[in-house]
């Protein structure tokens, strides 16, 4: 184990499109950043990326590796193959240990965690996941464009679903997998556009080689279908935001600024961690903000110093 302790400008923890993307910005800013990054991405099981443009159609992978590759050309950015297990200090003071043994210490602190999916709990999902059932229309809306669909949602988020998938295709049934949370008006409006609704629970989804069939409930009912949409439950990539203090917000996301800074001074989050918008170009955008942000701390207090 290699306890020594290592000084740099700022620690990012998370290397997904927000860490990579601020490292970038804070590299070219002259800054020493340490990215350690434990190699376990939320997006590992999707097949293809899109809505970043140049990059439409990428695999997750592939981003990573061309996003490292584009930050070998700044010797201050240092990427860690590890997971970091602590965090404490305040604001120009920050110690961080990993799980290898290796601390560093940092003048400021970016959290870009993601979120993790919770276990699928309905059979057959997970073997579909990625590759036939998705979460994000704007991400896979247009590889499933016109095929009869299953929605598997419920409450108030459905009917913010429903007319958003319908720009894609009209042809989809919704099931709840259990009480719909819907008003009798909201059951009507979607009888008056001929949208089916099932509240009966799933018993399995049925595939072949990750491309689903047929979703069947409890009852007998079998609902053919080509593709899914379903709403993941979700929980932060990390427990060191709330450990070190940082304010949450109702979702459990890091409660942020428009630049990323957190409740507590000199520590950041950027992406999926401090957000629901959950879009690659997104969290690569917010990444930046917060790294300008960042720095131009860094450097206004090195100019006070002078």
């Amino acid at each position: 184990m290699n306890s020594k302790l290592e000084t740099t400008d700022v620690v990012i923890i998370g290397g997904g499109p927000a860490g990579l993307n601020a490292a970038l910005v804070l590299g070219r800013a002259r800054k020493k950043v340490v990215v350690i990054d434990e190699g376990r991405p939320r997006n590992a099981v999707t097949r293809e990326s899109h809505g970043f443009l140049t990059r439409d159609g990428i695999s997750p992978a592939e981003f990573r590796k061309q996003a490292r590759a584009d930050l070998l050309n700044y010797p201050s950015i240092t990427i860690v193959e590890d997971e970091a297990v602590s965090a404490s200090g305040s604001d120009g003071h920050f110690q961080i240990e990993t799980a290898q043994g290796r601390s560093y210490r940092s003048q400021k602190l970016l959290f870009a965690v993601g979120m993790k999916d919770q276990p699928l709990d309905v059979p057959g999902l997970a073997e579909v996941y990625g590759k036939s059932a998705f979460v994000c229309p704007y991400c896979d809306g247009w590889e499933l464009r016109d095929k009869p669909l299953v929605i598997l949602n419920s409450g108030a988020e459905l009917m913010h679903f429903a007319p958003l998938i319908s720009g894609w295709t009209d042809r989809f049934t919704i099931c709840t997998n259990g009480p719909d949370g819907l008003t009798e008006e909201q059951r009507e409006e979607l009888r008056q556009r001929g949208i089916p609704l099932y509240d009966t629970p799933i018993q399995s989804i049925e595939s072949a080689e990750g491309m689903v069939r047929q979703v069947v409930l409890t009852d007998g009912t079998a609902v053919p279908c080509e593709g899914i949409f379903f709403k993941p439950t979700l929980r932060i990539g990390s427990d060191l935001p709330r450990s070190l203090g940082c304010e949450l917000t109702e979702t459990g996301s890091v409660a942020v600024d428009p630049f990323g800074k957190t409740s507590i001074p000199g520590v950041y989050s950027a992406g999926d961690a401090a957000s629901q918008y959950y879009q690659l170009i997104a969290a690569a955008a917010m990444g930046a903000f917060a790294a300008a942000a960042m720095n131009n701390e860094m450097n206004l207090a090195a100019w006070k110093r002078r």
